[in-house]
């Protein structure tokens, strides 16, 4: 099965928490805080496999996340970092940010492996709080947590050139001779259902990557039949060789049809209109040479004012297809060099930092203290000891909170609530 998008959820390791503990020896019966730091989260990393030319895995599995850190140990020992997450892509694979479309990365051309998500920092362990005044804190600092975004992951084939046309018109067969590809050949329409790249390699022609595009159909640009799925695949190619049936033996006018092909690319893209283009007049051994030289007129009233030439080919019989291909390659030689990989466009951030607090009042004129921080260090810290009361004043200072205090008017006597707890401000 062919697959080249799939949505997915991405998330990277929690930072291991610190941890609290105390030497404990013999003849040592006070030895000083020995917790030692978590370890890192793990990160989510993108990495290119060329062997690889379908999302189709992705279907089947919708979360990815990396391993959290380990808490700190005892005896000064870091918690393990947690292993990293390796997400294997096609190249050519490009990464969004789900909710607005916009690009993360493309893993195009020398961008083979790349870290998307970095896993949240191990926290400190009571190792580290330690003062003249402070000799035994009990509290150590939680990891941070890790971060988490949903992706939409598009695969666009790389290729110089884009082979075009409606269904049937022998764009197969026609790959299956220029280039090293063995696509599926039969005469129904949609006989492709995917791309297929293949590498022009002929005796008086420059090599070249060549992809066949299938699935365009009035309306492709609106998403009609396989349009929008396959539209995307030439967004990255130099110029187009548009297949059109010269013989018209199913009845399709090939003028028509070369307009109505080149409408879907308008109404897709302006940019993909504008790319140069050449015509191959396909399977021209089907007709009489009276019969050839009537259709070739009718086609050439309306690519000879756009400045597009066409030539005559047989995809059966190979009749004119190295001068195509000739023609291919020096109109890409004179082109100039196209990026191949899609600017960036979106930044991911990292989750709000746990130093965030907010001050509020409530209905009955309190201070409200609030953030995460805050709430994880209450859970660190034994409020009811002493020194723990005095380290989370000397926190609640460190941190610029009793200054917006005094700056918010507070006065002694008055109520700073703090996730449960209540206290009387005082100098």
């Amino acid at each position: 099965m062919f697959a080249d998008r799939a949505r997915i959820i991405i998330r990277s390791g929690d930072g291991g928490d610190g941890h609290v503990s105390f030497r404990r020896e013999l003849y040592v019966p006070d030895g000083g805080p020995d917790g030692g730091d978590g370890g890192k989260g793990g990160d989510v990393i993108f990495e290119v496999d060329r062997g690889l030319n379908t999302l189709v895995d992705f279907h089947h599995r919708r979360r990815y996340a990396a391993e959290n850190g380990k808490e700190g140990e005892k005896r000064r020992r870091h918690g393990r970092s947690g292993e990293d997450l390796v997400i294997k892509v096609p190249e050519g694979t490009v990464i969004k940010d789900a909710a607005t479309g916009k690009v993360i990365t493309d893993m195009s051309g020398g961008n083979t492996r790349e870290i998307l998500l970095r896993g949240g920092r191990g926290g400190l362990g009571n190792m580290h709080y330690a003062t003249a005044t402070m000799q035994a804190p009990k509290y150590a600092k939680p990891g941070k947590p890790g971060m988490e975004i949903e992706v939409l992951l598009e695969l666009k084939v790389i290729a110089d050139v884009g082979l075009i046309g409606y269904p049937n018109v022998g764009k197969s067969t026609f790959l299956s001779r220029v280039s090293n590809a063995e696509p599926k050949i039969a005469n129904y329409h949609f006989t492709t259902l995917q791309p297929n790249l293949g590498v022009v390699d002929m005796e008086g022609v420059d090599s070249f990557v060549i992809a066949d595009i299938p699935g365009l159909i009035d309306g492709a640009s609106e998403g009609v039949g396989l349009g929008h799925d396959f539209l995307r695949h030439i967004e990255r190619t130099r110029l187009l060789v548009h297949l059109v049936d010269i013989s018209g033996i199913e009845g399709r006018d090939p003028a028509e049809d070369f307009v109505n092909i080149n409408r879907e690319l308008s109404n897709y893209s302006e940019q993909l209109a504008g790319l140069p283009q050449v015509v191959g007049a396909n399977k021209c051994d089907l007709l009489a040479p009276e019969e050839l030289e009537e259709n070739l007129k009718k086609l050439r009233a309306v690519t000879d004012p756009l400045g597009i030439e066409v030539y005559p080919i047989s995809g059966a019989t190979r009749q004119g297809i190295l001068d195509l291909l000739q023609k291919v390659a020096r109109m890409r030689r004179e082109l100039p060099p196209m990026p191949a990989v899609f600017e960036k466009e979106f930044e991911i951030e990292a989750a709000a930092p746990d130093e965030a607090w907010t001050l509020t009042r409530d209905d009955e004129g309190a201070f409200v203290l609030e953030g995460p921080l805050l709430e994880k260090m209450l859970g660190y810290t034994n409020l009811e000891s002493e020194k723990g009361f005095s380290f989370f004043q000397k926190f609640l200072a460190e941190r610029g909170i009793l200054d917006e205090l005094k700056a918010r008017g507070i006065k002694e006597g008055d109520t700073v609530k703090l996730y449960g707890h209540e206290f009387d401000y005082y100098e």
